[in-house]
């Protein structure tokens, strides 16, 4: 393989993981909002309170690529003609993996996640960084994504 075939190689894996990586999906929580852009609210009674630690899986693919670039780096140092290209293939393939769930790792934290049943009948989950006075069986208020007692 070329040296311009191996570039190519590794930019098309790093972009299919890159784009992999996008989530369309509104997170849990995040604001709702109606047709005309204003915020709306709800109201309910807390039905859970956990600990959760998340974890990426929605990483900026930052580790991803810089794992790749250094693997691949480190894999073009090792060996001649054909065994030095599937040496950089295989750098930046095992070096973006490795970067990847180091980014997950990193980015791992402990929220809260709150079950609300609304008064509508429907159930909810939000994720918070505190709980303040809440605790199941509150009376709350639901606005801008954020639970709040009321």
């Amino acid at each position: 393989m070329k040296p311009t075939q191996i570039a190519l190689a590794v930019l098309v894996v790093l972009s299919v993981t890159i784009t992999g990586c996008a989530s369309p999906n509104r997170p849990l929580g995040a604001p709702t909002t109606t047709p005309s852009g204003a915020y709306s609210s709800a109201y309910g009674t807390v039905d859970s309170i956990q600990v959760v630690q998340t974890s990426s899986g929605s990483g900026s693919g930052i580790g991803t690529v810089a794992g790749g670039v250094v693997g691949g780096a480190l894999g073009n140092q090792v060996g001649e003609g054909r065994g030095r290209t599937a040496a950089t293939v295989a750098g930046a393939i095992g070096g973006a993996m490795i970067g990847n769930q180091m980014e997950k790792n990193a980015s791992g934290r402990q929220v809260y996640q709150i079950g609300v049943r609304l008064d509508n009948g429907s159930y909810q989950t939000f994720q918070q960084e505190s709980v303040g006075d809440l605790q199941v069986g509150s009376r709350v208020r639901i606005e801008n994504g954020q639970v709040f007692r009321y």
